[in-house]
């Protein structure tokens, strides 16, 4: 509800971060659960109805004026979607392979995994305060990771994990780079670029995941038992997607920048604590005081970030370049699991 000037009044503040906070949170947990509770580890297919929920959700927000439809060239956006295809299916593959919480640990290392690779490929460079921010989250995802048993006698699992990281993060970057050279927002990019997304893994399903053809067992899609609760199960995960990224372009659309990442912190601690709660993730003294290091690290590294975001602001207000080497990223969604997350702190 809007004030009398046209602001947005401070309770629907708070509902729309509540609801992102509950969404996105709700997301890894549903999506846990059809991996592990109704055994659905079809994660080509899975990937697939999460992209076509995300496509008609995108062509609804259009429709809404949350953001207005862009014709872009097919040929600009394939390779983009192939970028998407492949840190989504990465993700739910972390997701079903490691438990809640490494799963959750590995996105934030996204983030300094970012500004590692645009060095190396762009020279861009950060101040010494960012990079020793970085020091400390890595240290903190180190630490959290070698004191978690399971993640580390899971080979496959700690692999994947690690390939979703660096996929998702040069998806990002390119991204950012696509939305300067197309001259558009990362939502007109993803509904420009689903429909391509959503062909390719009509295509891969099949070839990725058993679906049957000749023998419908029951260890294939075809032959999978749908039960209510697992249709309703993978429905809700996909709805579930929906509303991150409707949450996501509100909360971002009528508070800041700012609010979204510490936003962003409080789903990652919730999501912990709900691998440990739900799923029976061990939380043993050592791992807590590296996730309690990899806070803290990603906490500054915002601060710093934030602060700038806004020096750039303020030089641009005078007439001046940016002098922020903190590259611009996607704000308006998280990458849905469909993931913060689209943007690189998401969490």
């Amino acid at each position: 509800m809007a004030g009398s000037n046209g602001t947005t009044s401070s309770y629907v503040k708070v509902f729309y971060v509540v609801l992102n906070v509950f969404s996105a949170c709700c997301i890894v947990f549903v999506n846990k659960l059809v991996f592990t509770t109704y055994r659905f580890h079809f994660v080509t297919t899975l990937t697939l109805v999460h992209t076509f929920f995300t496509w008609a959700g995108m062509l609804t927000f259009a429709r809404m004026n949350f953001f207005t439809a862009k014709l872009l060239s097919p040929v600009a956006v394939a390779p983009l979607a192939l970028g998407y295809v492949g840190y989504i299916i990465l993700n739910n593959m972390s997701l079903n392979l490691n438990t809640v919480g490494f799963y959750q640990i590995l996105k934030i290392a996204i983030a300094p995994t970012v500004m590692l690779l645009d060095f190396i490929l762009h020279g861009k460079t950060q101040t010494w305060r960012i990079v020793m921010s970085v020091f400390v989250v890595c240290g903190g995802v180190t630490a959290a990771t070698v004191t978690d048993d399971v993640a580390i006698s899971n080979v496959i699992g700690l692999i994947v994990g690690l390939a979703s990281v660096l996929v998702t993060a040069l998806y990002q970057i390119w991204a950012g780079s696509k939305q300067k050279e197309l001259q558009s927002s990362s939502s007109q990019l993803l509904l420009a670029y689903t429909p391509q997304a959503i062909l390719m893994l009509l295509v891969m399903a099949p070839m990725v995941d058993d679906f049957g053809f000749d023998a419908r067992r029951p260890e294939t899609v075809l032959g999978f038992h749908y039960t209510m609760a697992a249709v309703v199960a993978i429905v809700l995960s996909s709805l579930l997607g929906i509303l991150v990224t409707l949450s996501t372009f509100l909360v971002i659309g009528t508070t800041s920048s700012l609010t979204y990442n510490i936003v962003g912190h409080l789903k990652t601690v919730l999501i912990l604590a709900g691998g440990c709660l739900l799923f029976g993730d061990s939380m043993p003294w050592k791992r807590l005081a590296g996730i309690g290091l990899t806070m803290a690290g990603i906490s500054w590294y915002t601060y710093l970030s934030v602060q700038a975001s806004n020096a750039s602001e303020r030089s641009r207000g005078k007439g001046h370049e940016p002098t922020s080497p903190v590259p611009d990223r996607e704000r308006d969604r998280e990458p849905l699991l469909l993931p913060k997350e689209g943007s690189a702190n998401s969490v």
